[in-house]
């Protein structure tokens, strides 16, 4: 198959594509994928596609039947080939979106690319036509003006971007040459960068002890407003992050972390691959409740090997596991759904909040159980051996192979390389919704670290039961203890608090609740269009708490060995 893209009218943001192919059978399907791998959603991309139009060799336009949502089919009976001509609307920009306007185009092929399911094997070619001034920023092999790919997966797992404004540099890590793009508004601090970037590649190889490609971009989309989202590919990563004055100041943390967690996925995920997903079908739900391998060993390890490698100290560490600890206690679901469980369910509703208490994020708990996974490892093996050996079996045994892993693969790797049963977690944690609390305490006592709580200080929180999203105009409930206060006096969710004791409320709702600590309080709020009184009961107890982590003032010599082996 030949892919030929143009943009003769860029500010209509509409793409022109042309797809040359081969035709064997009386009838040939032409697919658009239904989803992209690293969202485990559907997004229906054919929604955005205008001007469908297919000819046969000899130029004469031939029926195209559309059967379902995404698919086409073509009665190719009388021609050995076919083009199919459409123009794509590319309007959003983010990590794994297509988009174009005057100063770039960005592509995200299984966004925008159809197929012929028959052709999967197939290699594929692509040509442009775009400004002469512009440069392109991607993994695609080249000969002269025709650029290619080995197959339709590939071409799929290939973003790219053109554009006048790229800036690059580079640094070899072993036997592969690293690319690092900038693309928008952004002043590189290359120095920094790339110190940085050497430093968490080369800590992340060395446990691996090699890097799945010889080649691998770091593709940055850099924006004025604010933005945080990363996608994984084979040979590289698309991050969009902002704004961008941000970036290398209070963003920098970001920037490391998303940077080093797509890095892992070019082992997990785009090699370590669960079953389900080897290979992938773009046409349907991937179903697997794996998520907390994908991207919760993923979560866990790109933060780790941040410390691992000296780019962020212990205090860095323990911040971003800290908004892990956070994220996983403030959420109720957690006491209805596994982790196992809301991996199925991200193609329902994974990347929104959904129904209140139903579910949790593979992100956080996985993150939370691989901690606990690498530290009973690390307890059973006197600290040899941790899951980066696990991960690094997966790899050579599966991965490198092109095995999908399942999950009597995963349990088998870890018991094997522990040396006990892991039985308890995966039917317990990973699949069961037993507390994380004591067996988190239990890990990072081991460690030599401190894992404290406190009452919220924010009296809504910790007093009332219920968190707020708040600014001058509006101060709407996001969230409800079950049981508090606020549950009890009646509170729902997107109540707008007005008022509380007839004080009318600006910015201000915990000023005016610690003002009437000693009184009875009266929240009015305003649910669809009527005001409403909530009385808030009395209540001598706590709610909502925060989380924090601290190394122990006087650890033991085991703690002192195991904090030791575990961070470096």
């Amino acid at each position: 198959m030949h892919y030929h893209f143009s943009i003769p009218e860029a500010q209509t943001q509409y793409i022109n594509i042309a797809v040359e192919m081969t035709t064997a059978e009386a009838q040939t399907t032409l697919q658009f994928p239904t989803w992209r791998p690293g969202r485990y959603e559907l997004g229906y991309f054919a929604k955005n596609v205008r001007y469908f139009k297919v000819t046969d060799a000899e130029g004469k336009e031939i029926t195209a039947t559309k059967t379902s949502h995404s698919v086409w089919t073509v009665d190719t009976a009388s021609t050995d080939k076919i083009t199919v001509k459409y123009q794509y609307y590319a309007a959003e920009l983010n990590a794994g979106s297509t988009f174009l306007d005057k100063t770039q185009l960005y592509v995200n092929p299984v966004n925008c690319c159809v197929y012929n399911p028959a052709l999967m094997e197939e290699k594929c070619t692509v040509t442009f036509e775009v400004p002469e001034t512009w440069q392109l920023a991607s993994s695609f092999d080249k000969d002269g003006d025709v650029y290619s790919v080995k197959d339709v997966h590939e071409l799929m797992d290939t973003p790219f971007i053109w554009s006048p404004n790229l800036q690059m540099q580079t640094y070899e890590m072993g036997e592969t040459l690293f690319y690092v793009w900038f693309n928008g508004e952004v002043k590189p601090q290359w120095d920094k960068i790339i110190k940085d970037f050497k430093a968490f590649t080369e800590k992340q190889i060395e446990k691996f002890t090699e890097f799945p490609v010889k080649e691998y971009h770091f593709i940055f989309q850099i924006t004025p407003y604010k933005l945080y989202h990363g996608v994984e590919h084979q040979k590289s990563t698309v991050i969009a992050l902002g704004p961008s004055y941000a970036v290398f100041e209070e963003l920098y943390t970001e920037f490391l972390g998303v940077s080093s967690h797509e890095l892992y996925h070019t082992w997990n995920v785009k090699a370590i691959r669960p079953i389900e997903m080897m290979p992938y079908d773009y046409t349907k739900e991937n179903y697997s409740p794996m998520g907390y391998l994908c991207e919760g060993v993923t979560t866990y390890m790109g933060d780790l090997f941040l410390m691992k490698s000296g780019v962020f100290d212990m205090e860095q560490y323990f911040k971003e596991m800290k908004v892990q600890l956070q994220r996983h206690f403030d959420n109720h679901g957690r006491f209805n759904h596994s982790v196992a469980e809301s991996s199925l369910d991200t193609w329902l509703d994974g990347y929104v909040p959904g129904a209140p208490g139903r579910k949790v994020s593979i992100y956080v708990e996985g993150c939370l159980m691989a901690f606990v996974t690498d530290v009973m490892i690390r307890r059973h093996t006197d600290n040899k051996r941790g899951l980066d050996e696990v991960m690094r079996q997966l790899y050579f045994n599966y991965g490198a192979k092109g095995i999908g892993v399942s999950e009597a693969d995963y349990k088998a790797m870890i018991e094997n390389v522990a040396g006990v049963s892991f039985d308890w977690l995966f039917d317990e944690y990973l699949h069961g919704t037993k507390g994380y609390e004591a067996i988190l305490y239990d890990c990072f006592e081991y460690l030599g670290i401190e894992m404290l709580h406190e009452p919220s200080k924010k009296y809504s929180e910790g007093r009332l039961g219920f968190k707020v999203l708040e600014s001058a105009t509006s101060c709407v409930l996001k969230a409800i203890y079950p049981g508090g206060p606020a549950d009890m006096a009646g509170a729902m969710l997107e109540d707008n608090v007005v008022a509380v004791n007839n004080c009318k409320v600006n910015g201000d709702l915990d000023k005016w609740l610690n003002y009437f600590d000693d009184d009875i309080k009266v929240l009015t709020v305003e649910r669809k269009g009527q005001l409403v009184e909530l009385t808030m009961p009395e209540v001598q107890r706590y709610f909502y708490s925060t989380y924090d982590l601290k190394l122990t003032e006087n650890p033991d010599k085991n703690q002192r060995f195991a904090l030791d082996a575990w961070s470096k």
